[in-house]
């Protein structure tokens, strides 16, 4: 009996060891273009430059940039959380040239009464420096949304967020 226990527990003891395997875990596919970003909205013409800086005088704010669920590299999801117009897009990216944006509105997924156009989108890789004096990426893209005056269009622009500073940054 006590050695019929003990190959038991020899068993048990393998099989325990031996499910304990992680799988790893890839990233997703957009991997390259996704995260916490903290920018400003300025006032731009057609071209993105700057017309007037922080017209609304909001400072800096948080945006996310997050992948799909289809998982793939050519679409992505741009949100606000609120905290400038209130915009959650699905816009095309191109994961791999750390680009987004098209010059045909989407739909807002947040107000449904309202469509979104992102253009001139880009991820530079150690593009910016944090206030903290970190070298992080930096994003900008201009956005223009139906429900605004006709030809309005904000340049947002800023840095990867890094969880420094007490969460400013």
């Amino acid at each position: 009996m006590i050695k019929t226990l003990k190959y038991l527990f020899i068993t048990l003891f393998a099989v325990a060891f031996t499910s304990c395997d992680k799988e790893e875990i890839g990233d997703t596919a957009t991997v390259n273009i996704a995260g916490e970003w903290m920018v400003t909205a300025n006032l731009a013409d057609a071209n993105g430059n700057i017309i007037a800086e922080d017209p609304y005088g909001l400072g800096y704010f948080q945006i996310i940039t997050y992948n799909t669920a289809a998982n793939v590299g050519t679409e992505m999801w741009l949100n606000d959380l609120g905290e400038f117009w209130d915009f959650t897009v699905k816009i095309p990216c191109d994961a791999a040239n750390f680009t987004f944006g098209s010059t045909t509105p989407v739909p807002n997924a947040a107000y449904d009464d309202c469509n979104v156009t992102v253009t001139n989108g880009k991820v530079t890789i150690g593009g910016t420096v944090s206030p903290s004096g970190s070298i992080v990426d930096a994003i900008e893209f201009c956005i223009s949304f139906s429900d605004d005056e006709p030809g309005t269009v904000y340049l947002l622009k800023g840095y990867r967020r890094t969880g420094l500073n007490g969460g400013a940054e």
